[in-house]
């Protein structure tokens, strides 16, 4: 594209989608402004009626207006996707081509809103129960983090580490106190965190394993020194 002083300015058009209206409508501003069309968006263009009435001032008014509207609406045409054009295909009037988006796009950006204040009292009220494993428990904590994210809410891995470390049940609470004791959570990934939290789960299983077995082994141990005690007195 070309200013009235012939400086060639080339623009990276951003595309609208249903979560980022408010930084779409931002950037199609400064792209407006650099062509000298925001004015189409803010008062619009009317069609008169009687043109043969007016002066030929007048129709020269009218007729750069008629560029200029045009010349937005191809600007908003680029900002699109085929999905979001078919919102606007058959409006010819920059105006309400841009009232068409914004009413459409901010009503699903309201839907969003609330899917999200639902995901993050879900994801803050999460806590591991005590039957659960730890491979049962991230695939359930990442499940929400992935939809929140999904819905363009920046998530820090500090924020989901702090809150998996927080909600372990209490059979985790010395691996806990080591790792925030010994590793850096700032640098540590949910990867790492949860390799961690495996390998000691499987310590701990394979030593209540362990136990269990001693006590079956003693059980049958005393079962059969009993039932040789009962067989001698039988004699």
């Amino acid at each position: 594209m070309s200013s009235s002083k012939g400086t060639t300015l080339s623009f990276q058009y951003p595309q609208l989608s249903k979560l980022n209206y408010d930084n779409w409508a931002a950037r199609m501003k400064a792209i407006f402004g650099a062509q000298g069309v925001w004015e189409m968006i803010e008062e619009g263009y009317v069609e008169q009626e009687n043109v043969e009435k007016l002066t030929e001032a007048q129709n020269d008014e009218l007729e750069n207006k008629k560029k200029k509207d045009q010349c937005a609406l191809t600007i908003i045409h680029q900002g699109l996707d085929d999905d979001m054009f078919e919102k606007i295909a058959d409006i010819t009037n920059t105006k309400k081509a841009w009232d068409t988006l914004q009413n459409s796009v901010i009503g699903v950006e309201k839907v969003k809103k609330v899917r999200l204040q639902t995901l993050r009292a879900e994801f803050q009220s999460l806590m591991m129960k005590e039957t659960e494993s730890i491979s049962d428990y991230f695939t359930k904590i990442l499940m929400v983090v992935h939809q929140i994210k999904r819905l363009g809410e920046k998530l820090k891995n500090i924020c989901v580490i702090e809150k998996i470390l927080c909600s372990l049940n209490s059979k985790f609470y010395p691996v806990v106190v080591a790792i925030e004791e010994s590793k850096d959570l700032d640098t540590m990934s949910i990867d790492q965190l949860n390799g961690s939290l495996r390998a000691h789960e499987e310590i701990m299983d394979k030593g209540k394993q362990e136990r269990v077995e001693h006590v079956l082994q003693a059980k049958l141990s005393w079962n059969a020194r009993g039932e040789a005690n009962e067989s001698r007195r039988q004699r």
